[in-house]
């Protein structure tokens, strides 16, 4: 008799478990005013270079620990803006099923990351008003912080979000479902 036990044999049952770190809310349920906070996460050496090669940045600013201190405004190499941006974002990533990213605004690289410094995030909702007849328009802030609360990072994030009750919104477009 074999030591192994699978809780979960049926492949047809999986869809009944929930899906780890999403979420179902609705424009309804965006509360303007509502924040969270990420957890913190130390940026190494190792994932700086990775992300550098991967997106073919290369700039002496990030690559080149020689040109950074002798030649640099920093002193020393900084994380590339597109590194903290991703990973800011990335930390308070929900995953809500029933939201799109329509785009961002007002993204400002406010102070340098250099390789090791910790970062967190406080995203903040912002605002909300109807869009289209299945959907609206939600506006959340984005703040990345570095260390003990420097922040580095500033973006808006524009989010079409999928109403609950679109006839609310949009009576004559009820059973309408074209955005």
């Amino acid at each position: 008799m074999s030591q192994f036990r699978n809780p979960n044999p049926d492949p047809a049952l999986h869809r009944n478990i929930p899906v780890w770190n999403a979420e179902g809310w609705f424009y309804e349920d965006f509360e303007v005013g509502h924040r969270i906070r990420s957890i913190r996460r130390t940026i190494s050496e190792g994932e700086s270079m990775q992300f550098n090669a991967l997106v073919l940045d290369m700039h002496p600013y990030v690559a080149d620990e020689i040109f950074a201190k002798e030649d640099g405004a920093f002193g020393r190499r900084i994380v590339a803006g597109a590194l903290v941006f991703s990973m800011g974002l990335g930390l308070v990533a929900t995953n809500c099923v029933h939201s799109f990213s329509y785009g961002y605004d007002r993204l400002r690289f406010i102070r340098p990351v250099f390789i090791g410094d910790t970062i967190y995030t406080i995203r903040t909702n912002l605002e909300k008003a109807p869009k289209y007849p299945t959907m609206g328009l939600a506006r959340a802030s984005y703040e990345v912080f570095k260390n003990q609360g420097e922040l580095v990072l500033y973006c808006e994030h524009l989010l079409t979000v999928t109403y609950r009750n679109p006839e609310a919104y949009f009576p004559a477009a009820a059973g309408n479902k074209q955005v």
